[in-house]
């Protein structure tokens, strides 16, 4: 098992010495929001998609994936945001192309996965139903999975809580998706706060997927520290992935960054020790 980071905790302090404290702390490897990096996925140069690589990579570490994929990214001056479920054709093309866009910065970063999240731009809004706003996803998923095929990249879909999604709350939610695509590029994400928010024990949900259908997997507590910073016991959480076979990256991901980024990615990663090597 790799422990990861995942970078925005760290806001705008310079990459060098994120990869620094990351790398003293033990752990394996970045997830970069592209939000870091630039407001749009098209302003990230060649130049500095070369740069961001070596930094990482001289510093011993791995680059993991992106997450955060449509969160805050610079639409275009007069356009509606991104939206991966509406009914606005050009809206929805731009979404596709954007994605496609963040599988080309991935591979050149050197990541395998891209965790897509970003429940504000899934949203099912009025008059789209839940089955017209499915549709396009999966449309929108199938138009893209071929390229990351190509690109050896997988696309893991996060299943996230009603309180900030009505688009899939929930991993057998999820599952469905994965299934009806059927794209081996194509994979389920896991996060125990968005687990924890689901009516079954997150070691139940856990143990209901298969290894070869976990993508990756967010490690996170649902008072948004990192894990073992709140209630969750991670011991049984440690059982179930054991029982499922999973063994490839935990990524820590926080969402309040008090009292500073490094005292959280400390305390998490001693308390993953604890259960997961």
């Amino acid at each position: 098992m790799k422990f990861a980071l995942c970078n925005e905790m760290f806001e705008t302090r310079p990459l060098a010495e994120v990869c620094s404290v990351a790398r003293r702390l033990g752990y394996h490897g970045l997830e970069l929001a592209p939000f870091t990096l630039a407001p749009s996925v098209m302003d990230i140069a060649s130049w500095q998609r070369r740069e961001t690589r070596r930094i990482i990579t001289d510093h011993g570490l791995e680059v993991v994936g992106l997450h955060w994929l449509f969160a805050r990214p610079t639409a275009g001056k007069n356009l509606p945001p991104l939206h991966m479920t509406t009914e606005d054709s050009a809206v929805w093309r731009r979404t596709r192309d954007y994605l496609a866009a963040l599988l080309d910065l991935c591979h050149e970063l050197g990541g395998k996965v891209l965790v897509l999240g970003s429940p504000k731009q899934r949203d099912v809004a009025a008059p789209q139903t839940k089955e017209g706003a499915w549709q396009r996803a999966v449309e929108l998923l199938r138009a893209v999975l071929d390229q990351a095929g190509r690109l050896g990249l997988t696309i893991a879909f996060e299943p996230l809580a009603p309180t900030e999604t009505n688009f899939i709350n929930t991993v057998a939610e999820g599952m469905q998706m994965v299934r009806e695509i059927g794209h081996p590029n194509f994979k389920i994400h896991l996060d125990v706060k968005a687990m924890s928010s689901e009516p079954t024990p997150v070691p139940a949900v856990i143990r209901a997927v298969q290894a070869a259908d976990i993508g990756h997997f967010h490690v996170n507590d649902p008072n948004l520290y990192g894990p073992g910073m709140g209630e969750v016991d991670y011991a049984p959480i440690a059982a179930a992935v054991r029982d499922v076979g999973y063994d490839k990256w935990l990524s820590v991901e926080v969402f309040k960054y008090d009292p500073d980024p490094e005292t959280i990615a400390r305390k998490s990663i001693e308390y993953l020790h604890r259960f997961f090597t």
